[in-house]
Parts: C-alpha cells; structure tokens; sequence
C-alpha cells in the first residue's frame, strides 16, 4: 500500500517531512471483527503504508479473514492470549513505518482517521491517540477536563470517548486508538511485556516512558474509531481475575518506570491501604450492625467484602514484588532485546 505523505507545520513555521504510517492490529479469537476492521481501514483518506495484523488465536480464521485484503502482512504470536504488548512489539519488528498506529480489532477507524492522527506530529510528540466511540449517552461530555491523566494519587484517568474543545496533552492514551513516533519507541528499547493475564497497562507503559523521556502526547476528538468492545479472550470485564490483574499490572506500572519511592507509587498504595479497610468494614457491617437483613444475604455481602479486599491487596502486593524483582536484578525484557 502507497502512503500519502502530508507537509506538517510546527507552532514555530518549521515544517515536520511527511510521515509514512503502518498499521498494527493485534488479535484473538476474533475474525469478523477484524474483517470489519479492515474494511475500514481500506477506506482511510491516507493510506497507510503497511498493515500488519498479529494473530495469537488457537485456529486459522483470523488468517483467513486478512488473506481477504491484498497487501495486508499476516504473522503469528505463538505465545497466545494474554501477549498484546508481545503482538505490538511483533507488529513493530516488521514493519517500517516512521508512526505506527495501533488500533484494536474490535475498533472501527473513520475514513479520517489516520489523517487527523497525522496532523499532529510535530518535533517533539511521540504518541498522538484519539477519541473511542462506544454508543454510551453523554460519553462525549464525560471527562472532557480529565483525559488521560496521570492523577498525583496515581489513579489513571481516561475519558477517551470526550469531545474536548481543542487537543489535549495527556500522560496516557487508549490502546485501541493510538500511535507512537517510531524512533522514539526504539530510543526507549521498544514495547515492554509485563502485563499478562488481561493485559490491563500495556499501553500506558509506553506512553509513561515516552512521557519520563521528554516526549509530548497528544489526544484529539478528531481521529474517531467506533469501539463496539468485542468478548474477552478469558473471563468477563470487572470478575474477580479482572481486578487482580489491574492491582497488580497498575503497581507494576508504577513501580517500575517511575519507581517504588516515587509518590505516585506510594500514594497508590495508600488509595488500595484505604479501599481494603472500606472492603473489610462493610464485611464486619454487614455480618454485626446489619441484624434486620437475611442471613445468607448478610454473609454473601461479607464474602464479596472480604474477596475484594484480599483480590487488592494480593494484586498489588504481587505487583510490588515483580517491580521489585526488576529493579534489583533488572528487567528480563532489556537482557532479551541487548
């Protein structure tokens, strides 16, 4: 596929050369939504010079579905599910492309969409995500003030279905729409895998490093993907595995490229500290002061209580540890990439 290269214009007058694209989609076990996905793509304003689609699915329906559309590269990532960041950094290999655009299967890209994320790389940006539609009522207003920041208690904000009136910085973007400057991934050392399980915080990784090396990130209402949130590869969005997963790969997030003393880490800690000892106090409520309620409604409030409780503290305790383990002996993904 040819690119389209458009001149860019900096704040200063300086113009910033057209930049080839590629397109990275990482898959599993869903076929015709990456089918859909490619329609879409095939009818961008810009074209993208290579897209790459990375399958971790146990069948052969995903490649089917890519032979469909001449040019698209089709590769495996043998290691299954729970290795996006593994397909993303695959997808990397690959490829050429000076941005690569990163956008889920399950996320359709308006015609504009690579057009607009585009636009925005001036000397100095290193990631430029958009807005995901997910047909929820007033999303579009939710946030608007709050996208993707790193708050000091280090909660993660999101908000990427707002509408802000102009393009934000942010310390974060949406994995299902976002692209990275090429070069400065490879300065970093490329795409980290710490996240297993459901892969909560891989995208953020990247743009945390990005953000600590110097590099702007830029969201924009403008670069728009309908996001209709296809089935989980394992377990269901908020179960019991969910949550542990986000303690741990958010304390490992953290931890480890900002560091076990650094305030956003500590104060994480205390927000977990203060959400157990809520956990724990409506377990003891409902089995001690809560006497007018049915029993085995009682303890069932207490057991979900007491569960959540310990799914927090071991996520994050778990975390802690792996982050931990990385700085004194260092990080497995850097001795594989020397």
């Amino acid at each position: 596929m040819s690119s389209t290269p458009l001149p860019r214009t900096d704040p200063q007058g300086g113009q910033w050369p057209g930049l080839s694209v590629t397109v990275v989609i990482a898959t599993y076990n869903r076929p015709d939504h990456v089918r859909e996905c490619l329609e879409h793509l095939a009818k961008q304003s810009v074209a993208p010079h290579e897209i790459v689609v990375i399958d971790a699915s146990p069948d052969h329906r995903t490649a089917l579905a890519a032979a469909e559309f001449p040019g698209v590269i089709y590769t495996r990532n043998d290691l299954g599910r729970g290795h996006t960041a593994t397909s993303r950094a695959i997808g990397m290999e690959l490829t050429k492309g000076e941005v690569v655009a990163f956008i889920d299967d399950d996320a359709y890209a308006e015609p504009d969409w690579l057009e607009e994320l585009l636009k925005r790389y001036q000397p100095g940006v290193g990631a430029v995500g958009g807005r995901a539609r997910n047909g929820v009522p007033g999303e579009e207003q939710e946030g608007v003030d709050e996208v993707g920041k790193l708050l000091p208690n280090g909660i993660l904000t999101g908000n990427f279905a707002a509408i802000t009136e102009t393009d934000v910085d942010v310390d974060h973007l949406l994995g299902a729409n976002m692209s990275v400057l090429r070069s400065a991934v490879d300065e970093l050392g490329g795409i980290h895998d710490h996240y297993p399980g459901t892969c909560l915080r891989e995208e953020t990784d990247i743009a945390l490093r990005l953000r600590k090396a110097g590099y702007r990130i830029i969201y924009t209402p403008n670069a728009v993907v309908r996001h209709v949130g296809g089935t989980y590869a394992k377990g269901h969005r908020f179960d019991t595995r969910y949550k542990y997963y986000g303690a741990r790969n958010h304390m490992v997030l953290l931890a480890h490229n900002l560091g076990l003393r650094d305030s956003h880490a500590q104060n994480n800690v205390k927000v977990v500290a203060e959400s157990v000892r809520e956990d724990l106090k409506l377990a003891y409520d409902a089995l001690r002061l809560r006497g007018d309620q049915p029993f085995k409604l009682r303890f069932r409030t207490a057991g979900g209580g007491v569960l959540r409780a310990a799914v927090h503290t071991a996520g994050t305790a778990v975390g802690a540890g792996v982050a931990l383990k990385m700085a004194m002996f260092g990080d497995p993904e850097a001795r594989k990439r020397r």
